[in-house]
């Protein structure tokens, strides 16, 4: 379906649908939400693809898993519990929550509200990654997670630097609910949903799959696979599990290009919505600068225009929004299929997206295009390995062997020096990560890494207990009397 409002002249969308539907070719993307505003309306929505499998495409109405876009709805409500009066930015968490503590007592104490929502408290991004796949769904799941930090070594000290964590917005979801003395679902439900008519929009699941929920898909080697069952970590609903439609998100960015909204009722004061989309930590990656994290909105600039962004993460649903506030311009894409690994190649989608509405090209990266292609390229590894197991094995028969039957002068614990490290260290790679914290993670993230790890350890593992008892063979022949040796026929 398409609907278009607003200006007669429609080529920018014309070339926005036709790059949309060129990249779900290209990505095989099951479906796609698209809205964009424009001076204060929803000029553009399309929907491509299908909601689930054989299903119709998206309408401006179905419901998405948005992912990280939930954080810039926790920040603003903290802001408006600011400008209440009821939260300081640069008050330490304690002040807000008694119990919170990590491993370094000093440390603890200097965590600051604004260093959560700056992104700067330290922690790392695997304490957000480990409740991802921690699927308890009571009310006090978050808190029961945030509570197990209290073990943990930051990544560096508080302020000092930008580190992506859910766990600075998970433990700003319960600093609302501390302060609000209510749910965080309820709080954002009556004082950010319902003022803006996000009637879509909702923290229940249930309530979203009444009203027509996407199915996800979670990529498998580049392939989307449906994955309609996949569990919600409830715990991690204030860095995450918001979800919402395509028309929702559209008016959410028409509030926050207008200075909070309703002029006589707006969410936000002008100067408090400045502080919430003002970057504040330098954000770089592989010694790039990649503009700075304000609170819940990437802030940088695309052809010379400021641009404040962010893109939603999930197993299976991908989300990304984007505001050009010079031009007073926002679009929004909502998909129904996503992996961690497959993230990057999405994000292109929403920038090329952006770019056009900006006026300009749609960025191409040479390495972010590669990415399914090595992904298809992990089902090379085990059979590469089966390969070298019985080449390995027929090496080893030959030095095994005695002198005048050994082929091309191939010797046993030559060969047995060679590969048993190669499967001991393919061993190590592929086992380590699975047997950490964040398996689970791995496991709902990047399915096809995950199984593929486990099937590569657990052949290099066969591996190396196969060649080296082999090779302690080589070796006894190698050193027993000629007179001892038995002649193999």
């Amino acid at each position: 379906m398409g609907q278009s409002v607003g200006p007669a002249n429609s080529a920018p969308f014309e070339a926005i649908d036709a790059y949309v539907a060129q990249q779900m070719r290209r990505l095989r993307l099951p479906g796609v939400a698209l809205a964009v505003v424009d001076e204060g309306r929803i000029v553009h929505q399309r929907g491509f693809g299908q909601t689930r499998p054989q299903g119709a495409p998206p309408t401006p109405q179905t419901p998405f898993y948005i992912g990280s876009l939930t954080k810039s709805f926790t920040a603003l409500a903290v802001m408006q519990l600011v400008e209440a009066g009821r939260i300081e930015l640069d008050a330490p968490v304690r002040c807000y929550l008694p119990w919170f503590r990590v491993a370094d007592a000093q440390a603890s104490a200097a965590i600051t509200v604004r260093h959560l929502l700056n992104q700067t408290s330290g922690l790392p991004t695997s304490a957000g990654e480990i409740p991802l796949a921690d699927f308890d769904a009571s009310p006090g799941a978050a808190e029961r997670q945030m509570r197990a930090l209290a073990a943990l070594e930051l990544a560096r000290a508080p302020g000092a630097a930008f580190e992506y964590s859910n766990a600075n917005y998970n433990l700003l979801g319960l600093i609302i609910e501390a302060v609000a003395g209510q749910p965080y679902a309820g709080y954002v439900e009556r004082h950010i949903l319902a003022p803006l008519g996000m009637s879509r929009a909702t923290t229940d699941p249930a309530a979203a799959e009444r009203n027509g929920l996407a199915v996800g898909y979670r990529y498998w080697f580049a392939v989307p696979v449906a994955a309609p069952a996949i569990p919600v970590a409830a715990g991690s609903l204030a860095g995450g599990m918001l979800i919402a439609s395509a028309d929702d998100m559209a008016r959410y960015l028409i509030a926050m290009l207008n200075d909070g909204g309703d002029s006589d009722a707006p969410l936000l004061s002008p100067a408090g919505m400045a502080e919430l989309h003002r970057g504040a930590a330098e954000v770089t990656a592989y010694g790039l600068k990649l503009g700075r994290y304000a609170m819940g909105w990437y802030d940088t600039e695309i052809g010379g225009t400021r641009l404040l962004w962010h893109s939603g993460i999930l197993p299976h649903f991908f989300a990304y929004m984007a505001l050009l506030p010079q031009r007073k311009r926002g679009v929004v894409l909502l998909c129904n299929a996503d992996s961690h690994w497959m993230s990057p190649v999405l994000m292109e989608l929403g920038t090329g997206v952006t770019a056009l509405l900006a006026g300009e090209t749609p960025p191409s990266l040479p390495v972010v295009g590669l990415i399914p292609w090595l992904l298809r390229g992990l089902l090379l590894i085990p059979l590469l390995q089966v390969i070298g197991l019985i080449a390995g094995w027929r090496l080893w028969r030959r030095g095994a062997a005695p002198p005048e039957r050994r082929l091309n002068g191939a010797r046993g614990p030559e060969l047995h020096a060679l590969l048993s490290p190669i499967m001991s260290l393919a061993l190590a790679l592929c086992l380590k990560p699975l047997l950490s914290r964040r398996r689970g993670y791995l496991r709902l993230y990047m399915p096809d890494y995950y199984w593929i790890a486990l099937i590569s350890g657990g052949l290099a593992a066969v591996g190396s207990f196969v060649l080296a008892g082999v090779g302690l063979r080589a070796r006894r022949k190698e050193t027993a009397p000629r007179g001892a040796r038995s002649p193999e026929k």
